[in-house]
């Protein structure tokens, strides 16, 4: 019995891991007062832009609170995660902007990152180990504007152990939502 729970709390059951990792992140993005803009009835109601031109918008206004930018990206963290564990990137699709769907097809995204998924058993548990932790931002998040639409980029490392994840999230304004648009996770 000891032996099990060491591997539900210690990382050795990788599925289980992921899922409450998942669970953990889902009850803290749900119970934060940002709950009015998750509105999972909205994802398919994304317009899509293209972008050249861009400049860097420096709006109070627009930027997310620390407790939002934390629980989005402890989110796309989570998600990440769930699907690596899962070898199922569909529900993280669905997830994303239509930007990110109109460049990408689901197996293409799937295909990306098909050598964290084939390396699984070492990466979900240092993956499972940031829900507990809080990302460092470097630089700190910031707000670009690409043809009239707000873009927010949010680049940092978790310092997870044996080595930190280091990650590069950009979200694209929908719907007063923001939804993933760039996704770039190392490990290193």
């Amino acid at each position: 019995m000891k032996t099990r729970i060491n591997d539900l709390f210690f990382g050795t059951d990788n599925k289980l891991s992921g899922i409450i990792a998942l669970a953990l992140i889902l009850a803290i993005a749900l119970g934060c007062t940002c709950g009015k803009d998750l509105d999972l009835a909205n994802l398919g109601k994304d317009t899509n832009t293209s972008s050249t031109n861009s400049s860097t918008s420096s709006s109070d206004e627009a930027m997310p609170s620390k407790e939002l930018l934390d629980a989005l990206v402890a989110e796309t963290t989570a998600d990440f995660n769930y699907a690596i564990t899962l070898n199922d990137f569909s529900g993280m699709y669905e997830k994303a902007s239509s930007d990110f769907k109109s460049t990408y097809t689901e197996e293409q995204f799937a295909n990306t990152f098909k050598e964290f998924v084939d390396k699984r058993r070492v990466i979900t548990p240092i993956l499972a180990k940031t829900v507990a932790m809080d990302p460092e931002y470097s630089p700190e998040p910031y707000i670009r504007t690409e043809k009239g639409v707000d873009i927010l980029v949010v680049n940092g490392k978790y310092s997870t152990k044996p080595v930190p994840m280091n990650f590069e999230y950009e979200y694209v304004k929908r719907n007063d939502q923001w939804k993933l648009l760039k996704l770039i996770i190392k490990l290193a």
